[in-house]
């Protein structure tokens, strides 16, 4: 398993190893010796898994607030998305910021940290897409940021509007938003 820092360096890139033969392949998705020894500690306690149909669909931008807030090991299954992280830690001198990556079958891995806004959209049909967090879903901690929020400039590769959920149409921007997290250093 190899675990590389990102442009922003708490979030990382996971490239779990791939045995392959006549048969298929066999991948290790999840260690968490093999995280830990990368810097990442962090106990997932659930996981999740979406299906998105369509092209377009965008999911995001989502994080839960303490304390419940949550960190992400997520991966794609089936299909292709464009899988973005943006910090919110206040304080970060990457504050605002975001890191995006495609992610599709081929076992690339995104750890997002707590204090990060999370989002994807899906570029291929039938995407499937699986994540472990670190702390149960609570509705009352749920919150989020708007998708294409001017301030925050992601690049979203998108061919016309995406497919939002109503609740991820009606998010605060950016400016209306208050960060929950302090940036107390490297995670």
């Amino acid at each position: 398993m190899q675990v590389t820092a990102m442009d922003i360096p708490d979030v990382k890139l996971i490239r779990p190893k791939k045995f392959g033969d006549a048969r298929g392949f066999f991948m290790e998705t999840y260690s968490q010796p093999r995280l830990e020894a990368a810097g990442v500690h962090v106990e997932f306690v659930q996981d999740n898994h979406s299906l998105s149909a369509e092209v377009g669909v965008l999911r995001g931008l989502h994080f839960q607030k303490p304390p419940n807030a949550q960190a992400k090991l997520v991966r794609v299954t089936a299909g292709r998305v464009y899988d973005v992280a943006v910090d919110i830690r206040v304080g970060s001198p990457t504050y605002g910021k975001h890191v995006g990556r495609e992610l599709g079958p081929e076992g690339e891995q995104l750890f997002v940290p707590a204090g990060f806004l999370h989002g994807f959209v899906t570029l291929e049909p039938n995407t499937e897409f699986l994540y472990k967090v670190s702390s149960l879903y609570a509705p009352e901690s749920d919150a989020g940021v708007l998708w294409n929020d001017p301030d925050l400039n992601i690049p979203w590769p998108l061919q016309g509007e995406p497919t939002l959920s109503g609740k991820d149409a009606g998010l605060p921007t950016f400016a209306e938003f208050q960060s929950p997290f302090v940036y107390e250093g490297s995670a």
